[in-house]
């Protein structure tokens, strides 16, 4: 397990071994003492989540409002550019967001596992690239589907630059009404 610190406070990259042979691969995706000795986060998840998603589906960017929850992102399938927005007013990168590409051990060139530490306080999406991809994530705080917040995709204030230009000319962006109908910086609750 290695553990990289990135632009954004608090979250992190994670990589796991994982383990090829003729048969495909192995890999211990998640292992709570390991995690908690080697990241020194002490996080407790409760849920887990999975999505499917076909290429140019974008979704987000989403958090939860006051009860914030800490993500732990990865791929299983596919390829996706993965994008957090630090939320916390008190952070040194409040209101700067970064993007990653996340993949499956399969196409990721060191053929390894990486995955997503997201802090509480954080809003979080994801645009897929490849044809289809599935997402697997934790999450430490229990969904209360009243505090979700949606963040507008494209909102001029934060500027994130979505790497469209990865989708083949005759992919349309997908995305769900509540995506495109999503709040502005300046109309969203903040940490």
């Amino acid at each position: 397990m290695k553990v990289n610190e990135i632009q954004i406070s608090g979250v992190k990259i994670i990589t796991q071994n994982c383990y090829h042979d003729y048969r495909g691969y192995f890999v211990e995706s998640y292992n709570q003492a390991q995690f908690d000795e080697y990241s020194n986060l002490k996080s407790s998840w409760l849920q887990d989540n999975l999505s499917y998603s076909k290429q140019g589906t974008l979704r987000g960017l989403h958090y939860q409002f006051p009860h914030a929850q800490a993500k732990l992102i990865q791929v299983v399938k596919g390829y996706i550019w993965d994008v957090v927005l630090d939320l916390r007013q008190d952070s040194p990168t409040f209101k700067q967001w970064q993007g990653f590409y996340l993949q499956d051990p399969l196409l990721n060139p060191n053929k390894q596992l990486e995955l997503l530490y997201i802090p509480e306080g954080c809003a979080h999406g994801f645009l897929t690239i490849s044809e289809d991809a599935i997402v697997h994530y934790k999450v430490a705080e229990r969904y209360y589907p009243q505090e979700e917040q949606t963040l507008v995709f494209n909102d001029p204030d934060i500027a994130i630059e979505w790497p469209l230009h990865a989708l083949p000319v005759d992919i349309p962006l997908i995305l769900s009404e509540k995506d495109r109908q999503g709040k502005t910086f300046s109309q969203l609750p903040l940490f």
